[in-house]
């Protein structure tokens, strides 16, 4: 395993071991376990926990990005509104393991700065999406976030049809890109 793929696998597997068991079963064995190597391999890569932390939240935060539509170019707003959807469908790992560490930093102020990147990459996705569209609107961008936020939550704690708030989000957006 060469250093980029094994750091890569380590958090990864970092971000299945907190999605399951919270940042309580996050130690080096259990991540290790998780990916496959030696115990000693996740102190060689990232030091401390909260290096491994901090890497595996930004890893989350862009693989998530890049896996909605808020990332990319050229979109209509049709396309963008229909693709607002419930993050939780397809990466509930991802987002659970998000919303472990925002849970976290209530506790660890020094997790803080974490919980401040997610909520500004997800935020200022939304907004640079809606400025393609030709939507300068900082409010929507907060009510869509907002929402959306609320709706992945919620989704991995209790599953049941969003389509009716989705619908509301997708017909805000194309009025406002109209």
């Amino acid at each position: 395993m060469n250093d980029v793929s094994g750091r890569s696998a380590l958090i990864r597997a970092t971000v299945v071991v907190v999605a399951a068991g919270g940042l309580r079963a996050l130690t080096y064995r259990a991540v290790a376990a998780e990916a496959g190597v030696s115990h000693g391999l996740v102190r060689h890569h990232f030091g401390t926990r909260d290096q491994l932390i901090a890497e595996a939240m930004e890893y989350a935060i862009h693989a998530s990005l890049r896996e909605s539509n808020m990332l990319q170019a050229r979109l209509t707003s049709e396309e963008f509104a229909a693709g607002i959807e419930s993050l939780a469908d397809r990466e509930a790992e991802i987002q659970s393991f998000q919303y472990e560490l925002l849970l976290e930093s209530r506790r660890r102020p020094e997790l803080r700065p974490l919980a401040e990147l997610h909520y500004s990459s997800y935020r200022e996705a939304i907004g640079r999406q809606l400025t393609r569209l030709g939507v300068s609107d900082t409010e929507l961008t907060e009510l869509i976030w907002f929402a959306l936020d609320g709706i992945v939550f919620k989704q991995l704690v209790v599953p049941e049809d969003v389509s009716p708030a989705l619908r509301l989000i997708r017909k805000l957006v194309s009025a406002q890109a109209a």
